[in-house]
């Protein structure tokens, strides 16, 4: 059985409180129960974690390589300016798309780069919670090519 981990990041425990308007109402409960209804639709394991702490990311991210066959990630605020969670991702094997529930392109001018992406498999942005589930389909696709 294929398993991918999902990690979020920093605020994302905020989910449905922090900025409705633009993150939404749906809570970090509510994103998990959906991807895992959708993993067993879809045959998969999928493990979610969330975390404030960069170390904490990055050491998901080096445990992925061996235990997981993708990761979806979501580096919140860390997308910007942690070069240390990007050589992360690059030092692992595994395929790792960027996930951001707004689009980062239509906010604030430091919101537009990502340090993250160009390590990444590819990015889903502004889609809301529904890009995570974008997201796991695409590493399917990916993982069956």
């Amino acid at each position: 059985m294929r398993k991918f981990l999902v990690i979020n990041g920093p605020n994302l425990n905020r989910l449905g409180v922090r900025e409705p308007a633009v993150y939404g109402r749906e809570n970090l409960k509510t994103l998990e129960r959906n991807l895992q209804q959708l993993a067993e639709q879809q045959g998969v394991h999928i493990e979610c974690v969330q975390s404030n702490h960069e170390g904490v990311i990055i050491d998901w991210i080096h445990g992925a390589d061996e235990n997981f066959d993708g990761i979806v990630i979501n580096p919140g605020a860390f997308t910007h300016y942690s070069y240390a969670i990007r050589d992360a991702i690059a030092s692992i094997s595994v395929p790792v798309l960027e996930v951001h529930i707004s689009n980062v392109h239509k906010r604030e001018a430091f919101r537009h780069e990502s340090v993250t992406a160009p390590v990444t498999a590819g990015q889903i942005v502004g889609l809301d919670i529904y890009g995570y589930e974008l997201a796991i389909l695409a590493l399917l696709q990916k993982k069956g090519e």
